[in-house]
């Protein structure tokens, strides 16, 4: 399938109509050099590749976007449906194609989705290698055709793959991201706000490490409206239990078996934590946000290469930072046991 994009060449013979439909003004000047085009491609059109699309769309964060998927078909019918918006968006420039990644040329960031189903019964190991022959014949055409791109990988298992893509890319690592704990953090985040009664975005608190059952979520650290939670409870001598603290934890990581569930696939809230993600980046904003990032020599961790979710400042050149955040004994214990589990899988990739 060749690349597919709305065409002004309506007239007879294809004349293009934009030149005929307006006057010209004379004496013009070109447009100034310092306007700068901002381009996402978003590799993958299922459920997570288009929410992830839809937002950044909706949001105004680009102002080209450009779509990979392996489904020609499908690909296209999303395309022209995004593209039958336009009278309701911001302008905004909509490319398709499932066999040509030119389509993708010049892109500032690019967004990785696309990854093999699990097969029931197969093993974990399995599936990373189908994964990574996914990537070895993703990765590169990536890499050629926007060299100076920030990678983001939102395919699961989002930390290994993190780690993979790096590998196979060549980038530097400050240009190699994962979408990681940002989503477990907003849903960290929802919990606490929503017990206490107050606007999550009022709540600082992080989740770290891997994403998923080993993932790490830093009690010591949270606040609500600039007060630390824990030493709050102490001074007012307010009882609270570990076993309390891990339930919350453990609601947060299950928080998308349940919506997967329930209306078979998440969407929304990773495509609202990629978009936060691409407008921090884009836009320089340095914000902070627990991604996945080269771990190695932050918090003790010395084993090896390894990708996985740390407060990390983030700008238009990609990782700026890792935020040196206190950690308590066993946050850093769990931690560290989160990234040898990581590296143990990676050993067996071959990579």
């Amino acid at each position: 399938m060749h690349k597919t994009y709305s065409s002004s060449s309506l007239g007879p013979g294809g004349l293009d109509l934009s030149q005929a439909f307006f006057r010209p003004i004379h004496n013009t000047a070109p447009p100034s050099p310092t306007n700068r085009h901002t381009k996402i491609s978003v590799i993958g059109a299922g459920n997570v590749g288009m929410a992830i699309a839809q937002t950044v769309l909706t949001q105004d964060l680009v102002d080209e976007i450009a779509l990979v998927d392996a489904k020609p078909e499908k690909l296209r019918g999303e395309m022209l449906d995004l593209q039958h918006a336009a009278a309701f968006l911001p302008r905004t420039t909509i490319l398709a194609s499932s066999s040509d990644y030119a389509v993708t040329s010049g892109s500032d960031l690019v967004v990785v989705t696309a990854g093999a189903r699990q097969i029931p019964g197969e093993s974990r190991l399995n599936l990373l290698q189908r994964n990574v022959a996914l990537f070895r014949s993703i990765i590169p055409q990536l890499a050629k055709h926007s060299p100076n791109a920030i990678l983001m990988i939102v395919s699961n298992p989002v930390d290994i793959l993190t780690y993979v893509a790096w590998k196979i890319s060549g980038f530097p690592a400050n240009r190699v991201i994962g979408s990681g704990t940002n989503l477990d953090s907003s849903r960290f985040r929802f919990l606490l706000a929503d017990h206490l009664e107050v606007n999550a975005q009022d709540v600082q608190a992080y989740v770290v490490g891997e994403h998923g059952d080993g993932s790490v979520a830093l009690w010591s650290s949270i606040s609500v409206g600039g007060v630390p939670i824990l030493s709050f409870l102490e001074r007012q001598q307010i009882p609270y239990e570990e076993e309390m603290l891990e339930s919350i934890r453990r609601t947060v990581v299950e928080g998308a078996y349940e919506v997967i569930s329930l209306k078979g696939y998440t969407s929304w809230a990773i495509g609202y934590s990629v978009a936060s993600l691409a407008r921090t980046l884009l836009r320089d904003q340095r914000r902070i946000h627990p991604v996945t990032v080269l771990a190695k020599g932050f918090y003790g961790i010395d084993g090896g290469d390894v990708f996985l979710s740390l407060p990390a400042q983030l700008g238009r050149g990609g990782v700026v930072g890792v935020t040196n955040v206190h950690l308590t004994d066993e946050e850093l214990r769990r931690l560290r046991a989160s990234a040898e589990t990581l590296l143990e899988l990676q050993s067996q990739l071959g990579l």
